[in-house]
């Protein structure tokens, strides 16, 4: 089993960036890819992006691209997500995923989910 903590959410103001991290305990050898989702209330939980631990290939939504960059950290097994010129459009509650084959944007088919982290960025 893979247990996913992620952290750093929090409320900022429209063109501020935040830092989300999410750190990966248990058989993290089987992890081939880490990833982060996003809900909003009464909107289903969207793909925002995904890196493999071991090439350090990258995926993005069009919502996250040129604005949020993912990176790891594999002697920490640690993801961050670091979010740039945030808007109020992306409010949600943040998820840390991982699956253990392929690099791609589809939720079903990852296998570990973390609690999720709260993001609010005022107008």
């Amino acid at each position: 089993q893979v247990q996913l903590v992620d952290t750093g959410g929090g409320v900022v103001q429209a063109g501020g960036s935040l830092r989300l991290s999410c750190a990966a305990s248990g058989r993290t050898s089987s992890i081939y890819t880490m990833g982060w989702f996003r809900q909003a209330p009464g909107k289903e939980r969207d793909f925002v992006t995904a890196i493999s631990l071991s090439a350090g290939s990258t995926l993005y939504a069009d919502s996250a691209k040129g604005r949020f960059t993912i990176s790891r950290d594999n002697v920490k097994n640690t993801v961050y997500l670091q979010m740039n010129s945030l808007k109020p459009e992306d409010t949600a509650v943040y998820y840390c995923a991982a699956r253990r084959y392929g690099l791609g944007s589809s939720l079903s088919n990852y296998d570990y989910w973390g609690q999720g982290t709260q993001v609010t960025v005022s107008s």
